[in-house]
């Protein structure tokens, strides 16, 4: 896949109604940009055949389904070859809680986001479960107070 990929008007269009709603029909999705049924159904499995789309999900509230806190945990790496970052790149998959993962830079290698319950939900995690990533050298956690904003939706 290239590194990106041409966007006409009608394709941000496309973009731009299904990252407020993906479960628009194809004839409310047409409607919407300007386009028939056919030719807006042909644009659309393009992007996903390009992989501009990537897939389609539901949002949940994490407060309503008893997981309302945040963590931002910072991890450094004690050693930074290729196979111990891969080792720890693995590792995080497996960790249900963990719901992003970063390589950053700076002072801190990653930043991971966690959803958990309860601080004590999070103290379990991290004795039982993220000291214990291989190449772990240290762990700074941040709890959210609030969410200030939140949009899985791209600036198109």
């Amino acid at each position: 896949m290239p590194a990106s990929i041409e966007l006409d008007e009608y394709d941000r269009k496309i973009l731009r109604a299904l990252q407020e709603n993906a479960d628009y029909s194809m004839a409310d999705l047409g409607a919407m940009i300007g386009l028939s049924h056919t030719p807006c159904w042909r644009r659309l499995k393009r992007l996903e055949t390009e992989g501009v789309i990537r897939g389609k999900v539901t949002l949940l509230d994490p407060k309503l389904l008893n997981l309302g806190v945040t963590v931002h945990a910072y991890i450094t790496i004690k050693n930074h070859d290729g196979n111990s970052l891969e080792a720890f790149e693995q590792a995080v998959q497996a960790i249900p809680e963990v719901v992003e993962c970063y390589s950053t830079s700076g002072e801190k290698d990653y930043v991971l986001r966690v959803v958990v319950e309860s601080v004590e939900h999070y103290e379990r995690l991290m004795k039982e479960t993220l000291i214990h990533l291989p190449n772990i050298g240290s762990i700074n956690s941040a709890f959210a107070l609030k969410q200030v904003k939140f949009t899985t939706q791209l600036p198109l």
